[in-house]
């Protein structure tokens, strides 16, 4: 689906809001091209100019009614707290905030009305980028602090879609942003799904959960174990082979990414099956989560129809989850103060 046919589905019905979204393309002269969304300040498409075809590396929905029924979350920015925040409460000097609960008693990817069901504003944008901003009003799903954020979206002419979060508050809260896209660097149309796809973690540890994505420990080391990704491996040479993975039915964990990573060292590569496409990820966040699309299953995709379970994976950068209730992990702060900036970039490179 181009910029254009997709700019014509996705504006055909009204938002949550009862107005039309409003989408943006980037092209670069390579003949690469991005499209992004007010609402959710989403990442709708992403499309690459092989060979012998244009070939869409995103899951993604083709219509606006698909987008309302979506619960994963495909191409959103995620706010205020990516991933979970335990029995949806934290306490700051000694205060307990009680947060919107909306996954197993647990607050996850911001609560019910998260950042991914707002309208952004379209704050500024030029040929090769636009920049979203979206205000927090104090209390907003139980976080306190009015939290003023900002998300620009740049592609560059050597292919790199850069993702830069900033924010600030009037009072202490916690902040953990990210964006939710899903990619099948073979295609999502090609009906085959990320298992075969070549990953590579710049990680010595992970973190293990229970079956709700909760910690249930510090970060353990990857060594011996399935999520060992220090050297390229497919998905599926140890997918579901430890408890860990069977609890959620596959990847869906935590990486604490090496120091390096900090330095400008990569902190993930994926290669298609085909290897016509690479994507490496580079952030300055300390944490990486792995998603294998584990309950993709009945998501509406671009051609009216829907996703199977492992139709794409995605790598959300982002601090530990529940790191609230953790002070004691190795790793800066998520509990922005005023008077603070709270300031990281993600970068997807892709090469092809």
């Amino acid at each position: 689906m181009t910029g254009i046919s997709l700019l014509k589905a996705m504006t055909a019905e009204p938002a949550f809001d009862g107005c039309p979204a409003r989408l943006v393309t980037l092209k670069n002269t390579a003949g690469m091209s991005v499209t992004l969304m007010d609402i959710g300040a989403t990442w709708l498409s992403c499309v690459i100019p092989l060979q012998y075809e244009n070939r869409e590396v995103l899951l993604g929905c083709a219509t606006m009614a698909g987008f309302k029924q979506m619960t994963c979350y495909m191409g959103a920015t995620i706010g205020r707290y990516a991933n979970r925040i335990a029995s949806g409460q934290f306490a700051v000097d000694g205060q307990v905030y009680r947060l919107s609960q909306n996954q197993a008693g647990n607050t996850l990817h911001g609560g019910e009305e998260g950042f991914d069901k707002r309208r952004w504003e379209i704050a500024d944008q030029g040929s090769d980028f636009v920049r979203f901003s979206l205000t927090s009003p104090n209390g907003d799903q139980g976080f306190p602090g009015r939290l003023e954020v900002s998300v620009t979206y740049q592609l560059t002419a050597d292919n790199r879609m850069e993702i830069d979060y900033q924010a600030c508050t009037d009072q202490v809260t916690p902040v953990n942003l990210t964006n939710h896209a899903y990619f099948n660097l073979l295609g999502p149309a090609s009906g085959t799904d990320c298992k075969t796809h070549v990953v590579q973690i710049n990680a010595d540890a992970y973190l293990p959960v229970n079956q709700h994505g909760i910690p249930v420990s510090q970060p353990v080391p990857v060594h011996g174990t399935g999520f060992d990704f220090r050297h390229p491996k497919t998905i599926d040479k140890d997918f579901l082979t430890d408890e860990q993975q069977q609890l959620v039915k596959g990847y869906d964990h935590a990486f604490r990414l090496n120091a390096a990573c900090r330095s400008g060292r990569w902190a993930a590569v994926v290669s298609s099956p085909d290897r016509s496409v690479t994507m490496k990820v580079y952030t300055d966040k300390p944490a990486l989560q792995l998603y294998t699309g584990n309950w993709l299953a009945g998501e509406p995709d671009r051609c009216g129809g829907e996703y199977g379970d492992y139709a794409g994976f995605a790598l959300e950068t982002q601090f530990l989850p529940d790191s609230p209730h953790h002070p004691e992990w190795d790793q800066e702060s998520c509990m922005l103060l005023p008077g603070e900036e709270y300031r990281y970039r993600t970068t997807y490179l892709f090469e092809f």
